[in-house]
Formats: structure tokens, sequence, C-alpha cells
């Protein structure tokens, strides 16, 4: 989240100064840091989860935006 933050207000910033700011506001996170994160491959989960968003607002929608979580989760659990 930080890194799209960084990502979206680098290119009238810069990067270091960002991660100053943020630094002095008590958000810890260096350039060095953003600059992994953004080269770093996605997690197993986060592929995951990536292919169940669709499904999870399907079935959201499906059910006129009222179902929390909980019952979606059990609906798209029954149908697999």
């Amino acid at each position: 989240m930080i890194v799209d933050y960084i990502d979206s207000h680098k290119e009238e910033f810069g990067v270091e100064p960002i991660c100053r700011v943020l630094t002095e506001h008590g958000c810890k996170v260096s350039s060095s840091t953003y600059y992994d994160a953004r080269n770093r491959l996605p997690s197993k989960r986060d592929v995951r989860d990536q292919e169940l968003k669709p499904e999870i607002a399907r079935v959201h929608l499906e059910n006129y935006s009222v179902y929390g979580a909980r019952k979606v989760w059990l609906q798209c659990t029954a149908r697999a």
C-alpha cells in the first residue's frame, strides 16, 4: 500500500523525499525497501487473492451487495 502511494507520487516529489517525510511521520520506510518491494515477485497468496477477486465480487453483486465476508465465503466454498 505504501509502495503504491510512493509510485503514484514519485514523479512529482521523488522516491527519497517521500520516504524521508514518511519516516518523519512515523512510517519508517527507506528507499531501498521501496525498490526491493517493487522488484519482488508476488507471493502465492497474492496470486491466489487476485484469482479469487472476480468470484468474490460476482457473489457479492449477485446477492445485492448485502452479503458480508462470512456469507460470501460460505457461498464460494459451497460451489467448490
